[in-house]
């Protein structure tokens, strides 16, 4: 597939933030909306791996506590870059995060029980680890309110390709960079 020239790629006002639960596709998404606008992406989960080893290894070694307190920091750097910005899950349980993503555009990427079921198959997510789905559902209901208050556009990524979900992010996000 050709890639388009600078000049006719989607400009977005940056950053512009993914939010979600885990297995959503908010990576995947975020790689391709970086890309197709020539933006840097930050995945946080991936940078907190960088400086701080794998993230199960934190929750093991350090517990869930310690992570959030890492997870605040690396949000808050990522939240001034402007780049396509990917939270894990979790990160908008912290009242400062949810405090900074008032004043920025953000999409609560939705994914149905069914879709995300061989997402997250073999994967190694610790707050899933030993209950399975039923913890993934648990953990999205608890966090569902959050999500939608932090959101200015939800998608379900559920039956929906990426090129698709990155149009209707670019379409309602779109402006000069």
């Amino acid at each position: 597939m050709r890639r388009s020239p600078v000049s006719e790629r989607a400009r977005l006002a940056l950053p512009i933030v993914l939010v979600g639960p885990m297995g959503a596709g908010k990576s995947r998404v975020g790689q391709r909306l970086a890309n197709d606008a020539g933006a840097p992406f930050v995945d946080t989960d991936v940078r907190i791996a960088e400086r701080y080893g794998p993230i199960d290894e934190i929750f093991d070694r350090e517990g869930e506590e310690y992570f959030r307190i890492v997870e605040r920091e690396v949000v808050a750097e990522a939240l001034r870059e402007e780049a396509v910005v990917s939270l894990g899950g979790g990160a908008v349980l912290h009242a400062d995060t949810r405090d900074d993503l008032a004043s920025l555009p953000v999409v609560w990427l939705q994914v149905s029980r069914e879709a995300v079921t061989p997402r997250l198959t073999g994967g190694n997510r610790p707050l899933i680890a030993a209950g399975g789905i039923e913890a993934w559902a648990a953990i999205l209901e608890a966090r569902r309110p959050l999500y939608e208050a932090v959101a200015d556009l939800a998608i379900d990524t559920s039956r929906r390709s990426v090129a698709r979900i990155v149009d209707d992010i670019t379409e309602r996000f779109g402006g000069a960079r």
